[in-house]
């Protein structure tokens, strides 16, 4: 199957900038995914769409303030790491800007010396890898020295940012947001408890291979980024529990769906406490094992969180839906509106 297929044209005034002061006050396109048919809420309805039985899956992932400012030792040229994944201890995968200035022995200090790093090992793609010395805990001095890793298509400066965390964020590690949940408040989320419907954590950490395009032409040729990943015992049991007894099963976000998926696939449709890495490529043509419905953002044209969208769908229900989105002037990608496909 073709890239182009997923591609609509995008003002890009539609991409939001900064996020709605409040969460539930963004739009909600309802699409019916086996029909195509769609109706306009805004996010607080949400709970008009969910039953009692049903179980809501959140991905509770919290996003490092990954991005530091430092310099180089020795000549004082300034240099920008962002932290992709902790290797061992405090040996870490990053990206460095401009890459060509640190080498292996090279130092880079921040927050004038609160935190310092050599390079030990250079990467096929560009990446190094550094280790950081430093008193006290690495995250607190991560807390006082970073900030927040936002998307590249996003240029305005973020003035609150927990704006960019979920409310139920609690395990370390993510480069990016799982975005879909930025939607939710906490008296929302009692509410939605408060009718019957169970709600679930899972953990994925979100790479930045989430925000790389599609290099290829034809979507088999694509090579998908990898993820850590973990589910519960505790989530497991509500899940096979809600399967059981037939309710239906609601990912917040592709991170939440990508996980339940990689786990239905290997237990023949049964969940189970797991953890490992994923580089599951859901495009159409998949067969869902572990969802029934999905509340996701608006996604980049030709990207392959647009084609597990129209997995769950259909590819033209999917495509008239984001060029409706477009012609009723929704909000596009991290900060903007959702869309809840059942």
């Amino acid at each position: 199957m073709k890239v182009d297929l997923f591609d609509f044209h995008l003002p890009e005034e539609l991409i939001a900038q900064v996020p709605l002061l409040d969460r539930e006050s963004s739009r909600l396109m309802v699409l019916n995914k086996e029909t195509g048919e769609m109706e306009h809420e805004t996010f607080k309805q949400i709970t008009n769409y969910l039953k009692p039985g049903d179980c809501l899956v959140l991905n509770d992932t919290k996003v490092l303030p990954a991005r530091l400012f430092g310099s180089k030792d020795g000549t004082g040229a300034k240099i920008e790491v962002l932290l992709l994944k902790q290797e061992e201890n405090d040996s870490w995968e990053t990206l460095v800007k401009p890459a060509k200035r640190i080498k292996e022995g090279s130092v880079i200090v921040f927050g004038d010396g609160k935190l310092k790093a050599v390079c030990t090992g250079v990467l096929e793609h560009g990446g190094r890898i550094l280790d950081f010395s430093y008193d006290g805990i690495f995250y607190e001095v991560l807390d006082e020295l970073g900030t927040m890793p936002l998307p590249p298509y996003i240029k305005e400066q973020l003035d609150d940012q927990d704006r960019y965390q979920t409310v139920f964020a609690r395990e370390r590690g993510s480069a990016a947001a799982p975005t879909a949940g930025l939607h939710f408040t906490e008296p929302l989320l009692r509410k939605i408890k408060e009718m019957g419907v169970h709600i679930a954590f899972i953990t994925l950490h979100v790479g930045l291979g989430t925000f790389r395009p599609v290099s290829v032409d034809d979507i088999d040729n694509h090579d998908m980024h990898s993820e850590f990943y973990q589910m519960t015992a505790e989530t497991a049991q509500i899940l096979n529990q809600v399967r059981s007894a037939g309710g239906r099963i609601i990912t917040v976000g592709t991170t939440s769906t990508r996980t339940l998926e990689t786990i239905a696939s290997r237990h023949d449709g049964v969940f189970q406490e797991e953890s490992g890495w994923t580089s599951i490529f859901i495009h159409p043509g998949y067969e869902f094992k572990g969802i029934d419905g999905m509340i996701t953002n608006f996604h980049l044209p030709k990207s392959t969180l647009i084609m597990l969208v129209s997995a769950l769908s259909t590819r033209e229900h999917v495509l008239h839906a984001y060029e409706t989105a477009v012609l009723e002037k929704y909000r596009f990608f991290s900060f903007g509106d959702a869309m809840l496909i059942i």
